[in-house]
């Protein structure tokens, strides 16, 4: 079975990280790209700039921001897809994130969609 983790970008790279996909719609502040380790960028499966803003990672919006998110989600399944076809391809992936709140990123909602669809 092919299993996805999630795991902050800044964190030094690991054997059991598998493929690595970032999946942000920035790329991470401080960050060389030959630090980062990333084999994919997929920014199409990041939340919107407009939701993303709006967020601003308040943990008293998750709710709505896990819904409006979701909603995103299922309207851009073609981004989806493609990170499923990753996924489906590699035993084990990382999504990489670079927000500083491990709990309430948009990565933890992207996590539980897509492990959904693969099951």
């Amino acid at each position: 079975m092919n299993t996805v983790q999630i795991k902050r970008i800044y964190e030094p790279k690991d054997d059991s990280d598998g493929f690595r996909i970032l999946v942000d719609r920035l790329w991470p502040r401080g960050l060389k790209r030959e630090e980062a380790k990333v084999d994919e960028w997929l920014k199409g499966v990041a939340p919107s700039t407009d939701l993303r803003k709006w967020f601003d990672h308040d943990p008293e919006k998750w709710e709505e921001f896990r819904q409006d998110y979701t909603f995103e989600l299922r309207h851009c399944m073609s981004a989806v897809h493609d990170l499923v076809d990753k996924v489906k391809k590699h035993k084990k992936v990382t999504l990489l994130y670079a927000a500083q709140d491990e709990k309430y990123n948009h990565v933890v909602v992207l996590e539980k969609f897509i492990n959904n669809l693969l099951q």
